[in-house]
């Protein structure tokens, strides 16, 4: 269905004529004196054309044609457009919207997308590192396919690199095969950290590791025997996350898997002009092509600009994560023709996703695929300082989910203490992982963010704990009301209260809300918006009684529930995030 921002912004545009490629929006108000939309269309025009913009307002007023849906629109500031919407357009887009699958999201032009995240490390535990890549990506992919988008969830696993000669080494040496099958990762872990210490202060342990490594590159068969039972022993831990998070991917690849296009694409960058030597290893320098200020192959110091190369393989002939990932989206180019490959990783890494677009660019002029880096900041304790155990230690992920599912239960619990023992856990898991989930999804990607346990499990504020106790709320009311208000489907819709009205609106911007999330690949939009929708509920519910209402208000504000209901519901399954019915 048509969104009501659609709708004005097409009867905008068709009163404005030729706008010389200026776009034309409108947008929700947050003061309802301004009415209900807003735009600020005749403020651009009239900066382009050197007018007055109330005259230009004006003169888009006297040619718009919105009396069917909207009363009089007014002029507001400096050459605002205000629109109040007439009560019965509002009750006609809800009755549309509440036999609306979709939930008032309209079908969007498909794309096709790739979406890089999670990526963790064979061999070592998930920890809290891993938290925002891993729910930000799949926030995005379901938020992608719901519009309508192709999406490739794509999890690139850390399975290479100098570390695998160490730990093929150890493997040899000092693994304690008791404590492997007890705790394989734990044990793995264990080994690395004696056989790096070792390797820091005994060169001859270094030599040995480098062996190691050398064989296992070679293809030896007890080493790449070794490798691949430590990706299996590792992928039943990524499973096991994965699975309580409930997240899945549509493909995963370790970056070994793209070692046989490593040497063709450095000879590529050699034989095109785009690398050069330099002393022994292979770099990429500044073409020139962008200004200084924004060229990712130059720094600046006090004595001005110099060259800040990419290495795409070392003296030694190894190659890096440049080289393996100019590897891979040449891969994804060729596999899944994407229009657009979303990276979302730690903000640390900007440089080099700014380096690598750069050089798949100047490679592949031809590419219109789209490069996106979704950075994120960092996660902090309450100290401010990076968030960690008590004794220093990166706190692992499964250690966080259990935390997570045990502090819910204590609340659980003492809130409901009749609940049967099953019930209480599977309700405190639903809390506990969703709290996390929201707590991380929340803030603006590209800030840090403090993790505080109290903060993210309270049934205040704008929390999962929230949000799902709103629901929970509301379907209360329909089993009060017994089973012939299950499905509301009053015959004659009746509305006459503001706070009816506001909520009917809030509803109405569900849709107008959602697509706009990958413009620029923020969830939080979406976290802000149905806390906003749970609070218009509340007002709405404090202002307006429901079962105790008579006809046809009654029926009117069940349904009015129902959708507020169902769009709590899917927004946060959209985050990854469950319901109770119950709490």
């Amino acid at each position: 269905m048509e969104t009501i921002q659609a709708i004005l912004e097409s009867k905008l545009r068709a009163a404005a004529g030729d706008t010389g490629g200026i776009p034309v929006t409108v947008q929700a108000t947050q003061d309802a004196r301004f009415g209900d939309y807003q735009g600020n269309l005749a403020m651009q025009l009239a900066k382009v054309r050197k007018a007055n913009p109330r005259v230009v307002a004006q003169e888009i007023i006297a040619r718009l044609d919105v009396a069917d849906i909207c009363e009089a629109p007014e002029i507001a500031g400096a050459g605002f457009i205000n629109f109040r919407l007439k009560p019965a357009t509002l009750a006609a887009h809800f009755a549309a919207l509440a036999k609306d699958s979709r939930f008032g999201v309209p079908v969007v032009p498909q794309r096709r997308l790739v979406i890089d995240f999670s990526s963790p490390n064979v061999a070592k535990p998930m920890h809290v590192g891993h938290i925002r890549s891993t729910f930000l990506g799949d926030a995005l992919a379901r938020i992608g396919r719901f519009l309508g988008h192709v999406v490739v969830a794509d999890n690139h696993i850390g399975d290479w690199g100098t570390q695998f000669g160490m730990l093929c080494l150890a493997w040899k040496t000092i693994i304690d095969k008791a404590a492997l099958e007890r705790d394989p990762i734990g044990e793995l872990e264990r080994v690395y950290k004696l056989q790096n210490e070792a390797c820091k202060s005994d060169p001859a342990a270094m030599d040995a590791a480098r062996a190691e490594l050398v064989k296992l590159q070679a293809g030896d068969a007890e080493n790449l025997a070794i490798w691949k039972e430590m990706i299996r022993l590792s992928q039943v831990q990524f499973d096991t996350i994965y699975a309580r998070l409930d997240i899945k991917f549509d493909c995963t690849l370790g970056e070994s898997f793209y070692n046989p296009w490593l040497k063709d694409t450095v000879g590529e960058l050699l034989r095109t002009g785009i690398a050069q030597k330099s002393d022994g290893a292979i770099c990429v320098f500044s073409d020139g092509g962008v200004p200084e200020k924004e060229d990712p192959f130059l720094i600046k110091d006090e004595n001005g600009w110099k060259p800040s190369p990419a290495l795409v393989q070392k003296a030694d002939g190894a190659s890096n994560y440049t080289t393996t990932d100019l590897a891979t989206i040449a891969y994804r180019v060729r596999e899944f023709a994407p229009d657009e490959i979303i990276y979302v990783t730690d903000g640390r890494q900007q440089l080099h996703f700014r380096q690598f677009f750069a050089i798949w660019r100047r490679l592949h002029v031809e590419s219109a695929v789209t490069l996106s880096h979704c950075w994120f900041g960092s996660i902090l304790g309450e100290d401010g300082k990076p968030f960690k155990t008590r004794s220093g230690d990166t706190v692992k992920l499964a250690d966080l989910l259990d935390e997570a599912e045990e502090r819910a239960y204590k609340v659980v619990r003492e809130k409901n203490p009749e609940l049967p023992e099953p019930e209480c856990r599977e309700i405190a898991r639903i809390i506990g992982i969703g709290a996390v989930k929201y707590a991380d999804l929340l803030p603006n990607r590209q800030g840090d963010y403090v993790f505080s346990w109290d903060k993210l499990l309270s049934f205040q504020g704008n929390t999962a704990p929230y949000l799902q106790n709103a629901y929970v709320r509301i379907r209360s009311i329909f089993r009060k009301a017994g089973e012939s208000a299950l499905n509301p489907q009053p015959s004659a819709l009746n509305f006459t209260e503001p706070a009816e009205f506001a909520l009917i609106k809030k509803l109405a911007q569900f849709g107008e809300t959602l697509p706009g999330i990958l413009t620029d690949h923020r969830p939080n939009i979406l976290c802000n918006y149905l806390f906003e929708l749970a609070n218009a509920y509340h007002s709405f519910y404090e202002a307006c009684p429901v079962l105790k209402a008579a006809e046809p208000a009654r029926s009117s504000r069940l349904a009015l529930s129902d959708v507020t209901a169902r769009t709590l519901k899917h927004g946060l399954s959209l985050l990854g995030i469950e319901v109770p019915e119950r709490m």
